[in-house]
């Protein structure tokens, strides 16, 4: 077996892995699905053609990642509960880490995580993503 052939498979199970975890954060209302769907839809990009290309035909991938992918942004709502979800854990693990060097790190990113969502990420109004959701459709 190659590092190529290993590359491949760890990417694939982390693909079905963010997927699992995807599907969850649509019935758990504390758990985001859409960046997991992305991280899927990257991580089965880079396992294998067959992969990539059986996401891209599931609903998960048209509902949440490929309107995200034509960089039409994220309502307010959708970025205010992911970010909140998000500090949450990062909040708790924060309390709960006694390496101040980790504790740093994760404060860093947290910073980084907010000006991501605020100066890269477009936010659309509510209205606008139904209307490009029908759009898709046609």
């Amino acid at each position: 077996m190659t590092i190529k052939n290993i590359k491949n498979i760890m990417f694939a199970i982390l693909g079905f892995i963010s997927l699992g975890v995807g599907v969850a954060g649509i019935i758990l209302p504390i758990l985001p699905g859409g960046p997991f769907f992305l991280l899927a839809s990257f991580c089965f990009a880079k396992s294998s053609k067959k992969f990539e290309r059986w996401f891209k035909s599931t609903s998960f991938y048209n509902k949440y990642v490929e309107g995200f992918r034509q960089k039409k942004g994220m309502t307010l709502k959708e970025k205010i509960r992911i970010n909140l979800i998000a500090d949450t854990f990062i909040l708790f693990s924060v309390f709960y880490i006694n390496i101040l060097v980790i504790k740093v790190i994760l404060v860093l990113l947290a910073i980084y995580k907010h000006y991501y969502f605020l100066k890269k990420i477009k936010t659309i109004k509510p209205k606008q993503k139904e209307a490009d959701k029908i759009s898709y459709r046609k």
